[in-house]
């Protein structure tokens, strides 16, 4: 086994991940560290305001990563964060920002709108590039990924008690795996509320 993984030059990982109803989930945020840690790539991306709901409801990005917070509605937003991994706040606006903002210390940052209180999202910020989020089928895919031992973490913004870290061996050129995750069952995504006629 070990000259095979010897001559594995990179793997692909596909992780599915359900609910205590072994029901897909979504939303979910899996975070790979390798125990040979190597240096972080920042990325770039968008959490926009559209029809009054952020999209995504959850990212995922290493840390020093920028985000973007274009406002897509015709309604202005005041988006905010109190969360000790990242506070800040952009006061009332249409369309762009003037600067985006930089996400340098690893956690979880709750967002919100002071304008739509039901408006929420969440952005983990990992010690990783290996991070993404589940898609609506629970699954997660890293096509090129090094062979090796991995710390495997699972977040969700609605699970029950905090997952603890598991141990992920990639020995096989394609290689699976699977968890399942507690959450809140009751919890739905924010939606913004219905308009016109009968509506309160």
């Amino acid at each position: 086994m070990a000259l095979f993984c010897g001559q594995l030059s990179a793997a692909s990982l596909t992780i599915s991940i359900s609910n205590q109803q072994q029901q897909p989930l979504a939303d979910a945020v899996v975070e790979l560290r390798s125990l040979s840690p190597s240096q972080i790539t920042p990325q770039r991306i968008q959490v926009a305001q559209q029809q009054l709901t952020f999209v995504p409801f959850v990212s995922a990005v290493p840390a020093g990563s920028i985000v973007e917070f274009p406002n897509l509605d015709k309604t202005r937003h005041h988006v905010y964060s109190f969360s000790p991994a990242k506070q800040f706040e952009i006061k009332l606006y249409a369309d762009k920002p003037e600067a985006p903002i930089t996400f340098d210390t690893p956690g979880i940052v709750a967002l919100g709108c002071n304008i739509h209180d039901y408006m929420q999202a969440f952005i983990y910020i990992s010690e990783s590039n290996l991070v993404a989020v589940s898609n609506d089928a629970g699954k997660l895919h890293w096509p090129d990924i090094a062979p090796g031992q991995y710390q495997l973490y699972v977040w969700h913004p609605w699970q029950l008690a905090e997952q603890a870290p598991s141990t992920l061996e990639i020995v096989m050129p394609v290689q699976t795996s699977s968890t399942a995750l507690a959450i809140d069952l009751s919890q739905q995504k924010p939606q913004a509320p219905q308009r016109g006629f009968g509506s309160r």
